[in-house]
């Protein structure tokens, strides 16, 4: 069982990241916590009380110069279509001290959820609570958010909060689902974030792209490493061999628009050891680009493994060489 008072704190400390936030909120569902308390707040940084902060950081700061830049910092104002206006809340949005505030602020929530010995992690401002029952889950949504409101005089997004299982939860990029095999609960790239990744994967390999080819592997691998990087504790090996062969699909289709002409179409794909028949009928078929690449002449004129050879990285094999759960 694991000790109700860790410090379940992740968002802006060192040495803390997302991975681990999500593998303890895997530890806790599968010690039999699995109905979920989102808490979503609304506009973090927009809503937060200046006097409840203050008087927060007065409990532990003495020093009444860092009180006093702190204040300062907090109504330095905001600037409104062109505008300058005072801010009476909030936080300004992309400063350096904003993060550490909204630690110290949230800091409070924690105690309090530690003094009721819940089960949570929190990312910054993303808070999930795990309760072992939908009764007590509906409790503790009202409990806290009441806390939330009257305590820290934040605004908690009551739309967007909700009650439920794993698998309807999308935490930090990351769906859950239950393994039946393994009898536990396990995290995956939610499916928003898998559509995110595809739609940034085809603005890179978008035909009409006036760049090269080269370029166009550089950036998708960048983005590939970075992808994987942060799932790489989730199941996705199934998700990785189908986004494979769309990028490897993609490319393809780039490469033989480069190729241009039918003639210099049907060169190559000789000079790939395609028999002349096959390259001169794919060369040949006209404006049908999709079609054509996906036939056998060019999958194997333009194979995986000239694909890798042109330095385009496999999700797979970079997924499975770097995966926490394989």
């Amino acid at each position: 069982m694991r000790n109700k008072f860790h410090d379940h704190s992740y968002g802006f400390r060192p040495n803390r990241c997302a991975q681990q936030a999500i593998l303890t909120a895997l530890d806790m569902m599968n010690d039999g916590n699995d109905w979920i308390v989102d808490i979503d707040l609304e506009k973090f940084f927009d809503t937060v009380n200046h006097d409840k902060l203050m008087t927060i950081i007065g409990r532990t700061i003495k020093d009444g110069d860092v009180i006093s830049i702190v204040r300062k910092y907090l109504v330095s104002g905001i600037m409104i279509d062109d505008e300058y206006e005072d801010s009476i809340v909030g936080t300004p949005q992309g400063g350096n001290l904003s993060p550490l505030l909204a630690n110290i602020m949230l800091n409070e929530l924690d105690k309090e959820m530690e003094k009721r010995g819940l089960n949570f992690v929190r990312y910054a401002d993303d808070c999930i609570i795990m309760v072992g029952s939908e009764m007590s889950a509906n409790r503790v949504m009202r409990n806290i958010s009441r806390f939330i409101e009257e305590k820290l005089g934040l605004k908690v997004n009551m739309t967007k909060s909700k009650v439920d299982k794993p698998q309807g939860l999308k935490y930090l990029g990351f769906g859950f689902y239950f393994d039946s095999r393994a009898h536990q609960f396990k995290a995956k790239p939610h499916a928003k974030s898998v559509a995110k990744f595809k739609k940034r994967m085809k603005e890179l390999t978008c035909r009409s792209w006036g760049v090269s080819n080269s370029y166009k592997v550089e950036k998708l691998n960048q983005l590939i490493r970075g992808w994987i990087n942060y799932f790489k504790i989730g199941s996705m090996k199934t998700l990785c061999k189908e986004l494979d062969s769309n990028i490897r699909y993609r490319l393809r289709m780039c490469i033989w628009k480069h190729w241009k002409t039918p003639q210099n179409r049907a060169k190559n794909l000789l000079k790939l050891g395609v028999t002349r028949k096959r390259a001169y009928a794919a060369a040949y078929a006209g404006s049908r680009i999709a079609r054509v690449c996906r036939g056998t002449a060019v999958s194997y004129a333009i194979s995986n493994e000239r694909l890798a050879a042109f330095g385009l990285i496999s999700m797979l094999d970079y997924y499975t060489e770097r995966c926490v759960t394989c």
